[in-house]
């Protein structure tokens, strides 16, 4: 019994690690998650937000897996178009796309807060590395999102 429940722990992650590789959607979501999460320890959110905040990047990242894999199941079965197969794959892009736009609705909720942001421009101009080093680190995530495949 528990040999098959760690065998289904190894499919999942063998998946999440096979949306990672294949699926620059995911990758773009997975960055813009962690660049969330760099901000994050600046805007002090209760237990409950950043609950709020976890289950919307889970959300996101999950459907983002679903819509790969009914994309893929199509795929399998036929290469030719086919409105209802066409429907389906449109289906589930619309509902990565509504999680995405509840996301950037649920980050306006938690992140607008004026006197953060300016606090931590104010610390950029004491401290110039910082918003240097953030810059320098758009060029590896651009290369992970859009170039980045492994074998």
């Amino acid at each position: 019994m528990c040999w098959k429940i760690l065998k289904g722990f190894g499919y999942a992650f063998r998946g999440l690690w096979r949306c990672l590789r294949e699926e620059w959607h995911f990758r773009f979501h997975v960055t813009v998650a962690a660049y969330v999460l760099l901000f994050l320890p600046r805007f002090s959110l209760t237990r409950a937000e950043g609950a709020v905040l976890a289950l919307t990047f889970g959300t996101v990242l999950a459907l983002e897996m679903v819509n790969s894999a009914i994309e893929r199941t199509i795929d399998r079965f036929s290469t030719e178009y086919h409105p209802l197969s066409g429907a389906a794959k449109d289906l589930a892009a619309g509902a990565v796309l509504v999680a995405a736009i509840a996301s950037l609705a649920v980050a306006a909720c938690l992140f607008w807060k004026p006197d953060v942001w300016c606090a931590i421009f104010a610390d950029w101009g004491t401290h110039i590395y910082k918003p240097i080093l953030l810059a320098v680190s758009f060029v590896p995530a651009v290369l992970f999102v859009w170039k980045w495949r492994t074998t």
